[in-house]
C-alpha cells in the first residue's frame, strides 16, 4: 500500500471514534431532556438527512478539489455540530449538522482510495479501512459509555478552569467536550492526505445542471447488472445495520437488564464480529468473486431473529459476533465491487454519492419503521422478527435477481478489471 493510505486510515479512525462515541452522547442527552423514546432512532435519520438531501451535490463537491482537503472541510463541519450541541442546541438539530458534515466527508473518504489505488488492490484496502473503522466504532461505543458512565463523568465535570464559564455541567456535556478533541485529531491527520494529482475541473457548478447530472448517475447504477446488486446489497446492509444499533440497545436493556453504558459495549461486541468478517472477505474474496457472499446476507437475517431466544450475556455475545460477523464479510466485497464499477462507469466522487443517497434512503426508511413500531408500542421481540425476517427475504430477491442478470450474460465480465484506475 501506499504511504498515503494510511493517513487515510488514521483520519478515518479518529472521525469515525467520534461519530460513534457522539451518538451514544446523543442519546444520553435526550434522556436528560426526557425527550419521547421515539426521539431516539429519530437521531439517526437526522443524521441521514442530509446524505439524501445533499447527495447531488457532494459528489462533485469531492471531484473538485484535492480529497484530503475535502476530508478536512467536512471534518470542521462535523466540529461545528458537535460545539453546538454542546452549547444546547437540541441534539436532533446539531446531530443532523454533523451529519451534513459526513455527508461531504464520505466520498472524499472512499473516492480517494479508487484514485489512489489499482483495482486488484480494493478489496484488501477496503478490508483495512472497513477493519479500522470497525475498531473506531468498537472504541467509539466503548467511549461513549465511558464518558457517560458515573464514574469518568464525575472525574470530568471536577475539573474546572478558572474564571472561564463553560457549558460543560452534566456527564452529557463532559463527554461531548472530550469527543469534540478526537474530531480536532482527525482533522490533524486530514491535513496531511497526499494529493493524488487526478484531474479535478468541475462541468458546471449550476446545481439544476449537478442535479440532472447526479440522476443521470444514479439511473447508470442501478441499470448495470453487476451496480444494481452490489447497490441493493449495501444499502440494505446500511439500512439495517442503522436500525440494528436501536434494537441491540433496547433488547440489552429488556432481555439482558443493561443500562445504556453497557449496552453501547454489546455494540461495540457486534462490530468485532463485523472486523473479523471484513478480515475474512479480505483474505479469501477476490473482486471477481464478490457476489458469491450474498447467501451470507440471507444468513445475517435468521441470527437477528434469534436473538428473540437469547437471554443471557455470553450467549448474546457469542451471537452479536456471529451477526456481525455475517454483515462484515458480505459488505466488504460487495462495496468495493460498487466503488470500482461506480469508478469506471462515472468517477470516485459521483459513484461514493450515489452510494451514499441510496444506503442513506434505506437508513430513513428502515429507521423510520422502526420509530413508527417504538411509537404504536409494539414489543422487542416483534421488532426483532420483523426486522430479521425483512432482511432475509430481502437478501433472498437480490440474489434472484443477479441470478436472472447472469442468465443475460457473463456479468463477470463487466467488472472491468482490464480498464485501469485513476490512480494506477
Amino acid at each position: 500500500m501506499k504511504p498515503g493510505f494510511y493517513t487515510i486510515m488514521a483520519a478515518q479512525f479518529f472521525s469515525s471514534l467520534a461519530d460513534q462515541a457522539l451518538i451514544v452522547t446523543a442519546i444520553a442527552l435526550l434522556r436528560e431532556l426526557h425527550e419521547p423514546a421515539w426521539m431516539t432512532p429519530a437521531l439517526r435519520q437526522s443524521f441521514a438527512v442530509s446524505y439524501v438531501v445533499l447527495a447531488p451535490l457532494v459528489g462533485a463537491f469531492a471531484d473538485s478539489m484535492a480529497k484530503g482537503r475535502v476530508m478536512l472541510i467536512s471534518n470542521a463541519v462535523k466540529i461545528v455540530g458537535c460545539v453546538l450541541m454542546l452549547f444546547a442546541m437540541h441534539p436532533l438539530v446539531a446531530y443532523a449538522l454533523v451529519g451534513l458534515g459526513a455527508a461531504a466527508y464520505s466520498p472524499a473518504k472512499y473516492g480517494i482510495l479508487t484514485e489512489l489505488l489499482p483495482p486488484r488492490q480494493l478489496v484488501v484496502a477496503n478490508g483495512w479501512i472497513e477493519g479500522t473503522t470497525v475498531a473506531s466504532i468498537i472504541l467509539g461505543f466503548l467511549l461513549g459509555g465511558a464518558l457517560i458512565s458515573p464514574k469518568i463523568s464525575g472525574m470530568l465535570l471536577g475539573f474546572d478552569f478558572p474564571m472561564i464559564d463553560t457549558p460543560v455541567d452534566t456527564a452529557p456535556t463532559a463527554a461531548i467536550a472530550v469527543i469534540t478533541c478526537f474530531y480536532l485529531i482527525a482533522a490533524l491527520f486530514n491535513w496531511f492526505i497526499p494529493d493524488t494529482g487526478v484531474d479535478r475541473r468541475m462541468p458546471s457548478t449550476n446545481p439544476l445542471y449537478l442535479l440532472g447530472d447526479f440522476s443521470r448517475c444514479v439511473v447508470l447504477l442501478w441499470k448495470d447488472r453487476l451496480g444494481q446488486i452490489s447497490l441493493a446489497t449495501t444499502t440494505l446492509f446500511w439500512g439495517a445495520g442503522a436500525t440494528l444499533q436501536f434494537i441491540v440497545i433496547e433488547w440489552a436493556q429488556h432481555a439482558l437488564g443493561l443500562n445504556l453504558s453497557l449496552a453501547a459495549i454489546l455494540q461495540g461486541i457486534v462490530v468485532i464480529g463485523i472486523g473479523i468478517g471484513a478480515v475474512l472477505a479480505a483474505k479469501l474474496v477476490t473482486l471477481r468473486g464478490a457476489a458469491r457472499v450474498l447467501p451470507i446476507g440471507a444468513a445475517m437475517g435468521v441470527g437477528v431473529i434469534l436473538m428473540i431466544f437469547v437471554h443471557r450475556i455470553p450467549f448474546a455475545m457469542v451471537l452479536m459476533v456471529a451477526i456481525g460477523a455475517c454483515a462484515g464479510f458480505f459488505v466488504v466485497p460487495m462495496n468495493a465491487l460498487l466503488q470500482h464499477r461506480g469508478h469506471v462507469l462515472m468517477g470516485a466522487g459521483h459513484s461514493i454519492a450515489v452510494q451514499n443517497f441510496n444506503e442513506n434512503i434505506g437508513i430513513l426508511v428502515m429507521v423510520g419503521l422502526y420509530t413508527l413500531i417504538v411509537h404504536l408500542g409494539l414489543s422487542i421481540d416483534t421488532a426483532i422478527v420483523m426486522f430479521g425476517a425483512f432482511v432475509s427475504a430481502s437478501m433472498l430477491l437480490v440474489m434472484l435477481r443477479h441470478r436472472v442478470n447472469q442468465s443475460h450474460g457473463d456479468s463477470l465480465n463487466l467488472i472491468g478489471l482490464d480498464k485501469p484506475s485513476a490512480g494506477s
